[in-house]
């Protein structure tokens, strides 16, 4: 499936009364936890080394960084001291990534542009160390982070942005379901250059389906001895990416 061919989801329509209205609950800080990972609110004490390390052993891994707006960073105590300062902003709530198996920190994801009133909400700064990335547990990271903003919280949109050149998250977000909405032109410089924006949503009306087809993938009884998957997560959702 291209990505040139993606089209605008249809969406509700402007002036539709909301009811009930949003809860009015931001993210909570506390522990996420599935069967594969665990997602931890960020402490720099006990998690910067280990991200540091997973993010910045190798030419692999400073890989992750090309199209975040921060990063890399020269020395542990700088990205540490970055980690703080990213923590300490309210509007941000930030999780380390723990993998059950190794039980190493291997990468990081955050709510940002929190909007409880609205039921509003944006998954950003994702990234998974090389080893951790095309595995079962990066998938169940999202489906945590989706399932507390819509099931538990209530929200009513979860959005995702990127670089519109960003073809490995472009991808990974039409995998899990999300509807494209458009591009923003110049919408921002990064590290000296110029950024189009490529924006994705996933409503609450929408969600039951996705969460159903994301589970279903996981399951012990989709995957081989070898721990390869049976079906394709992107096929599943063909139907929900391809929308006009």
């Amino acid at each position: 499936m291209k990505l040139d061919h993606e089209k605008p989801a249809s969406r509700p329509l402007s002036n539709q009364v909301v009811e009930p209205l949003p809860s009015g609950m931001a993210p909570r800080r506390a522990l996420l936890e599935g069967r594969f990972v665990r997602l931890e609110p960020v402490d720099p004490s006990v998690h910067a080394e280990a991200l540091y390390d997973a993010s910045h052993r190798d030419a692999e891994a400073l890989k992750i960084w090309e199209y975040i707006p921060h990063g890399p960073w020269p020395d542990q105590a700088s990205f540490e001291q970055w980690l703080r300062d990213t923590v300490n902003r309210i509007e941000n709530v930030v999780f380390a990534i723990r993998s059950e198996d190794t039980g190493k920190a291997c990468g990081m994801v955050q709510y940002h542009h929190i909007e409880p009133k609205s039921g509003v909400v944006e998954i950003g700064g994702i990234w998974f160390a090389p080893e951790f990335q095309r595995t079962r547990g990066a998938t169940e990271v999202l489906l945590l982070v989706l399932s507390h903003a819509l099931d538990d919280l209530g929200y009513r949109r979860v959005q995702w942005r990127c670089d519109t050149l960003n073809e490995r998250s472009r991808a990974a977000v039409r995998r899990l379901g999300f509807g494209f909405e458009g591009i923003f032109y110049n919408e921002a410089i990064v590290k000296g250059k110029n950024k189009n924006t490529a924006w994705y949503s996933m409503l609450d009306y929408e969600w039951p389906q996705v969460k159903e087809k994301i589970s279903t993938w996981l399951a012990d009884d989709n995957f081989d001895d070898e721990g390869l998957a049976k079906t394709s997560l992107s096929e599943m959702m063909t139907n929900r990416t391809a929308r006009d």
